[in-house]
């Protein structure tokens, strides 16, 4: 019988370091509230503390629409080469082909 792991949105997550981060409760009293491990709490709050000095610098914004262009940009290329590969299909089947 396998145990199924949860999944907590980022919301969550980020809910779970501020209180962390606050102090206001021990790390043990979040674990039980939120039934969450302690390691996995320390984690979300370093990541929490790391990621603050990038909230007001605009660098999250262009790294998220540099991302966002190069999704595109594959997404582009992907749709290229699907049609390519259907145009090849016809053909070697017009010569005989499986």
């Amino acid at each position: 019988m396998s145990i199924k792991r949860t999944q907590y949105t980022a919301d969550q997550k980020a809910k779970i370091a501020l209180e962390a981060i606050k102090g206001n409760h021990t790390i043990s009293q979040l674990t039980s509230k939120y039934g969450v491990h302690a390691t996995q709490i320390h984690t979300w709050k370093k990541q929490l503390l790391a990621s603050l000095p990038n909230a007001f610098s605009g660098k999250q914004k262009k790294a998220n629409k540099d991302q966002k262009e190069l999704v595109d940009d594959l997404y582009k290329q992907i749709g290229q080469l699907t049609v390519e590969v259907d145009w090849l299909k016809k053909k070697s089947e017009l010569f005989g082909g499986r």
